[in-house]
């Protein structure tokens, strides 16, 4: 499909594969009337497999999610896992499915795909959260697995997510190598999603696992008392997904009562009708389940996004309902978790952490006070779990790990995020707690207290034109005109804060780390610039700017710490005032504010 084929070749291309009339039938209509501008969209480009799988519209065509782009992905990826991994065939692969549209056709077809080619199949059955591929990889010692999803993406969305060997999402170079292996393999071998219920190597495994899994959660206990005996009220939504059934059955391991669902939002439905964004981050996208525990006088709400594997919280306080951000969650995770790690005698040097590099520098300051070991990575777990990894193998425990997008790592069986893990967890963290006349919201405010106040502002603007994102970002490197090619000139000075250092992982450039002036981490994919700042009297920022892979967005993570919380408020005001109006020139860029 080179960007010169004519467009008539790319549709009989398409035609010619595809035997699903739906598909086919789509293409034939616009083709029949002439929408060019639609098909070409849908067909000049191929869907990217990138290290979150493929995750897109279910539509015709080589840049959407269909059966065709599900079976040719199949086929690359096993083939690859062959050739990469041993005894792939004899360990399978593990697949799990939710409840969209398509999710349990594609988590088939997937299957058939793999057991064409002679490799075993462990299939779940049923809807399963995101964290049960993961954790079968594990358990099974499979080659790899796939996760049919789009996580919190809206109603037409789906994706296919891959797990390694190693039970984490994969990185690189698997990435490219298993693209390059999608592109050998475009002819379908096998479309009948039917073929494995009759195959030897198709193996159900789905009952151990998720007693296995519930097993894993009823480990995770903050406290021995009896959590059964506490007056706490808690209100459950799974945001019209599949988290209901295992958030209930990790509720009875850990001995909690019973939590109040918010029925609207109970059942797993892929049209998510009481939502216009299934994410618990969303504004508003809580406002059913606040209600819920209003009119049932319960202190506190927790949520998962649809396919489980991210959790938000929130706890009713004398001015009303308070919603945790995600760095808010993870600082009080952290926190108990160092407390239980203290209390169990082992050498504080041996313990670690791992979060983004967009999260909080909360954890990096506890560390830096308390003496274990804390390490950022790069956005998404991918890298947060295989920092954990690479953790375990230099001798630390690593039970905690956490992004600010409402991603938690709890314990060290997942290297992944895990909603319904994280919400047993801090509603445990809740009822020992208030045993001692707290709450979720007076311990972090302690832990403010012990460590600093540290308080977020993440935003982003909206532009749909990568040439003025370029523009922008260029500009930064080149703010006072003086930049040559060896060494970028950014802003020296942001809402009266002397900046400190700046780390570019576009081009591969760390003030802080002269005389070679590379940085760390590995470099972004677009444009991921993060500066350091601070003011006389001590209070400082970190701002991290970057785009997103998937949405229009220039993306803002802001920062600010120091001894008065009053201050780092002000001074995150005047920041981003600051960014949008003179860094950024959103009026002169035509940038969107949400």
């Amino acid at each position: 499909m080179a960007s010169k084929t004519p467009l008539e070749e790319l549709v009989n291309e398409w035609l010619r594969l595809d035997q699903n009339p739906k598909t086919r039938r789509e293409i034939e209509i616009l083709w029949e009337h002439k929408e060019i501008d639609e098909l070409e969209s849908r067909l000049r480009t191929r869907i990217e497999f990138g290290t979150a799988g493929l995750r897109g519209r279910m539509e015709a065509g080589w840049a959407r999610m269909n059966d065709l782009i599900i079976i040719q992905a199949s086929q690359g990826l096993c083939s690859y896992v062959l050739q990469a991994v041993n005894n792939a065939a004899e360990r399978g692969i593990v697949i799990g499915h939710d409840h969209r549209h398509h999710s349990s056709r594609w988590a088939k077809l997937t299957a058939a795909a793999f057991v064409e080619q002679g490799v075993k199949v462990y299939l779940l059955k049923g809807l399963v959260h995101t964290p049960m591929v993961p954790f079968g990889v594990k358990q099974l010692r499979a080659a790899c697995g796939v996760m049919i999803t789009a996580s919190h993406n809206p109603k037409d969305d789906n994706g296919y997510k891959v797990y390694w060997e190693n039970a984490v999402q994969i990185i690189g170079p698997h990435d490219k190598g298993i693209a390059a292996a999608i592109r050998d393999n475009l002819q379908p071998r096998s479309w009948d999603a039917g073929s494995i219920e009759t195959s030897e190597l198709c193996q159900d495994k789905t009952d151990e696992l998720v007693q296995a899994y519930c097993t894993h959660v009823g480990s995770l206990s903050v406290s021995r008392s009896v959590n059964s005996t506490t007056d706490v009220k808690f209100v459950n939504t799974s945001m019209h997904g599949v988290g209901h059934y295992f958030v209930t059955k990790a509720f009875k391991a850990v001995g909690l009562r019973p939590f109040i669902p918010v029925e609207e939002q109970r059942e797993p439905d892929p049209d998510f009708p009481t939502v216009k964004f299934p994410n618990p981050e969303e504004k508003g996208a809580l406002d059913l389940a606040i209600a819920t525990a209003s009119r049932n006088d319960a202190s506190y709400v927790l949520a998962q996004d649809p396919d489980a594997d991210r959790f938000s919280a929130a706890e009713r306080g004398p001015n009303g309902w308070k919603i945790f951000t995600g760095d808010q969650l993870g600082t009080i995770f952290a926190g108990q978790i160092l407390e239980q790690y203290k209390a169990s005698g082992k050498p504080l040097a041996k313990l670690a952490m791992v979060a983004s590099t967009v999260s909080s520098k909360m954890i990096e300051k506890m560390a830096e006070l308390e003496g274990f070991r804390f390490v950022e990575c790069l956005t998404g777990f991918k890298f947060i779990g295989n920092t954990a990894l690479d953790l375990v193998k230099e001798g630390y425990e690593v039970p905690f790990g956490y992004e600010e997008a409402i991603g938690f790592m709890i314990g060290s069986e997942i290297r992944d995020k895990d909603g319904v893990a994280a919400s047993v967890y801090f509603a445990q963290i809740v009822v020992s707690l208030h045993k001692q006349g707290k709450t979720a919201m007076s311990y972090l405010r302690e832990l403010y207290d012990r460590y600093g106040h540290f308080q977020t502002k993440n935003s982003y603007f909206i532009c749909r034109q990568p040439p003025v994102i370029d523009r922008i970002f260029a500009r930064l490197r080149n703010y006072d005109g003086k930049a040559t090619e060896e060494k970028p000139s950014y802003p020296e000075t942001i809402a009266g804060l002397k900046v400190t250092s700046v780390c570019d992982l576009t081009i591969g450039y760390d003030t802080s780390n002269p005389p070679s002036y590379k940085p760390s981490l590995p470099l972004s994919s677009g444009h991921m610039i993060q500066f350091k700042a601070q003011n006389e009297d001590g209070t400082k920022i970190v701002l991290t700017t970057r785009t997103s892979g998937t949405e229009p967005k220039i993306k803002y993570y802001l920062e600010g710490s120091g001894k008065d919380e009053r201050i780092v408020s002000q001074v995150l005001e005047g920041v981003v005032g600051v960014l949008g109006d003179e860094w950024f020139e959103a009026n002169h860029n035509g940038l969107g504010i949400p």
